[in-house]
């Protein structure tokens, strides 16, 4: 697997392993029937779902939540249900939600959305807010709608500090052993909805969201994976689009392994810049230049290998975890310095430093515990969403080819093993990766950030061709993700598009 999104401020859904990914999928296109009176059409068999309302209720401060009811397989609508979890922060504006419902998505796959919805009400975008009810939402299988269960909490730090770039043979076969038992513990510990969760489903789940809103048409703001969730919806339901901001764009030409290689380039960019703004600095454990600084992570790395760190308050520092630790922080700046730090503090011997910052990333809140159910979502949903990975053969081939020249090849590596589980997956969605074909008339706005290491610019670019009516707002910065990581320009232009409908002009261009 690759990786998907990290938390640094609820905005962005984080990490649940060294092995995230994000990964492409499709949609089978149900049937369409009667038309209701608010003139979007409903899926044959769906239509008492489509007719629910939701039963808003407080459940945490200036946000109230309710709960949806959607078929667990739409296959079969008058089969089992399953209930979605959703919140809403309610326009603060005077006159209420004069421009109606925003839904809202962090990414993942994974992460849970119900809290970033007050974030982007009131920290992101205070205007929006004013206009909008802002919805969050857990997709199914995660948080609180039917989370999936793969492993326990013990079974996930044992897969969390697996080595991630094994280079001998027995550790090759320690992963993909281990993926293996992660892919049975599925079917195992959540067999219901196991095969349920892929994105395929859940579009289906937003759309019937939407028309439990009142909405003929949904408005949504996706990040990193949820550029894919909200690109797969335009693809099947093109006349219920209403203003659509993809920041963070994921190519759905791309099949797993362009995805992992894409994302190992954005990462090994992402690390040379931050050794070039680590060099000058007096805290830099690895002072003089950029390369002596990845020299230096290069052979800690190589050390900590051969010898995890003390921590002098629990397990040592496996290499697992000063990758998870380095990964996060590319997401965004802000990590640099906290990075800098703790690898200046590995460096004298001390691992607890990046450990805390792999735990955080991981979401693991003491000894086998943690906040939320993403280490299993994450591979559950991603698996699923699209054709198997390579063999093991495969994967050491590419991881290989990644490596060989790479800036921190240890990380290209863990790229390309990063997909051992979806070698190894139990099913797959039938969709093959392609192009977005829509025939939406709304506006669309992607938004890409030049140096973003998850969701490379390149890709940004290319949804935005294959979208006819999008426009691109190119963010020239480091980090992943734009809106809401403190450019006025790009936070102003995104913000009067949902205001106005009005995209910004063609090829504007936001700096840091």
């Amino acid at each position: 697997m690759t990786y998907g999104d990290a938390v640094i401020t609820p905005r962005v859904a984080l990490p649940a392993a060294i092995s995230l990914l994000l990964l492409t999928s499709g949609i089978s296109v149900p049937a369409h029937a009667s038309t209701p009176a608010g003139g979007s059409t409903v899926p044959a068999g769906l239509e008492s779902f489509y007719g629910q309302a939701l039963d808003w209720q407080p459940c945490q401060q200036a946000t109230v939540c309710a709960w949806l009811t959607v078929p667990l397989d739409y296959a079969d609508p008058t089969g089992a249900t399953i209930r979605i979890r959703v919140s809403k922060v309610p326009a603060t504006g005077a006159q209420g939600a004069t421009a109606g419902s925003l839904v809202v998505n962090p990414g993942g796959p994974g992460a849970s959305g119900l809290d970033f919805a007050k974030y982007v009400a009131t920290a992101v975008a205070p205007a929006v807010g004013a206009a909008y009810d802002v919805i969050g939402f857990d997709p199914r299988g995660v948080g609180q709608s039917a989370p999936i269960t793969c492993m326990t909490a013990r079974q996930t730090t044992r897969w969390l500090r697996t080595d991630p770039a094994p280079d001998t043979a027995a550790e090759q076969r320690t992963i993909m052993s281990r993926a293996r038992q992660l892919a049975q513990g599925c079917l195992r510990k959540s067999p219901q909805m196991a095969r349920h969760v892929g994105t395929d489903q859940a579009v289906q789940d937003l759309d019937v969201l939407r028309s439990a809103l009142a909405s003929d048409r949904l408005n949504f703001l996706g990040f990193s994976y949820g550029t894919y969730l909200g690109t797969l919806y335009a693809e099947q339901f093109p006349d219920s689009v209403g203003r659509f901001v993809l920041d963070g764009a994921v190519d759905p030409s791309l099949d797993v392994m362009q995805i992992s290689e894409g994302q190992s380039r954005g990462f090994q960019r992402a690390m040379q810049r931050f050794a070039e703004d680590c060099a000058p600095r007096s805290t830099c454990p690895w002072r003089g230049s950029a390369k002596r600084v990845l020299t230096g992570v290069n052979g800690l790395l190589d050390r900590i290998e051969r010898t995890p760190l003390p921590t002098h308050t629990g397990p040592p520092l496996v290499q697992a975890e000063a990758l998870s630790a380095m990964f996060y922080a590319m997401y965004s700046p802000i990590l640099w310095g906290p990075l800098r730090l703790a690898l200046r503090e590995a460096d004298r011997g001390d691992g607890l430093a990046l450990q805390r910052l792999s735990d955080y990333a991981n979401d693991k809140t003491g000894p086998n515990r943690y906040g939320s159910n993403m280490a299993s979502a994450f591979p559950a949903i991603a698996c699923w969403d699209g054709p198997a990975a390579p063999d093991a053969a495969g994967l050491a081939a590419a991881a290989r080819r990644w490596a060989n020249g790479a800036a921190v090849p240890t990380m290209a590596a863990a790229m390309s093993w990063g997909n051992a589980p979806c070698s190894v997956w139990y099913g797959h969605t039938s969709r093959q990766p392609a192009p977005a074909q829509t025939s939406t008339t709304a506006p669309i706005l992607v938004v890409g950030t030049t140096f973003d290491p998850a969701t490379p610019y390149w890709w940004a670019t290319a949804l935005h061709r294959q979208l006819p009516t999008s426009g691109l707002l190119t963010y020239r910065g480091d980090g992943h993700t734009a809106f809401g990581s403190g450019s006025t320009c790009v936070d102003d232009k995104v913000t009067g598009f949902f205001l106005t409908g009005n995209l910004p002009a063609a090829g504007t261009v936001c700096r840091s």
